[in-house]
């Protein structure tokens, strides 16, 4: 198993014709929004898993966007797989009992990650200080916030063109996602052993009109991410959609 960068909060938070007259136009107000909004509105996204690209404007991470992200560990490193294995360096603040093997599983090259597992009471400030030097950033927030912080931070995630992962409710978010259920494969009769786990996922975006849903096995059969449509119908052990810790399906034998 390749190995992490772990640091300290200390360690964080140191260093940092009419047609042509209409093309005109458009392209004098495209420059106008990508000053407003600090980032080019045709830049390429962060790519994802294939599974999980629906839920995203764009299909991806965008740079300089935040995202509102349930507290669910496998679903952060479905999203910090990709990235990862694509060259984007990702740090992780705040959540101190994210397993290396987990997220090596999970498919997140270890040696692109940086953990910061307890960034103390200045957690905002070390987020802020780790968005400068990576392209991706996932926080568990452990306090309260005023605007003023969150508005200094999303104009550094604009200035940086980084991205940040959000677990819990975060104003101003590019898209947020939520699990709405999940259920349990691999058991039959009251015995049998964890196969995988279907999950229902929703998101919404000021982009789009209406929610947008997908079902993926998280994990799958081997413990990494797929489209649903993939497998049959799961013979299924509900768990009405809150996060529990995390387990091996391979290894635990379900007891009903």
């Amino acid at each position: 198993m390749r190995a992490t960068v772990q640091l300290t909060a200390t360690q964080a938070s140191t260093g940092v014709d009419p047609e042509v007259g209409g093309a005109d136009e458009v392209t004098r107000l495209r420059a106008q929004m990508e000053r407003i909004q600090g980032r080019r509105l045709d830049a390429p996204v962060i790519p994802v898993h294939a599974a999980l690209a629906s839920l995203l404007p764009g299909g991806g991470l965008r740079p300089g966007a935040a995202y509102s992200v349930p507290r669910s560990t496998s679903l952060l490193l479905a999203l910090l797989a990709q990235p990862s294995q694509s060259g984007s360096w990702c740090g992780v603040v705040g959540m101190p009992r994210l397993g290396a093997e987990a997220a090596e599983r999970l498919g997140v090259d270890l040696s692109r990650l940086v953990l910061i597992p307890d960034p103390g009471a200045r957690w905002l400030a070390v987020t802020a200080t780790v968005a400068e030097v990576l392209p991706v950033v996932a926080v568990r927030p452990s306090g309260r916030t005023v605007d003023s912080e969150i508005a200094r931070l999303a104009a550094r995630l604009r200035d940086r063109g980084a991205v940040l992962l959000v677990q819990g409710r975060w104003p101003q978010v590019e898209a947020t996602l939520e699990i709405s259920g999940s259920a349990w494969s691999g058991v039959a009769r009251g015995h049998g052993y964890l196969a995988g786990r279907e999950v229902s996922l929703s998101s919404s975006s000021r982009r789009w009109p209406r929610a947008r849903r997908a079902r993926v096995m998280l994990p799958d059969a081997v413990g990494g991410v797929a489209r649903v449509e993939s497998f049959p119908a799961l013979a299924a052990v509900p768990d009405a959609g809150r996060e529990r810790p995390e387990r091996d399906p391979l290894a635990v034998k379900a007891a009903v």
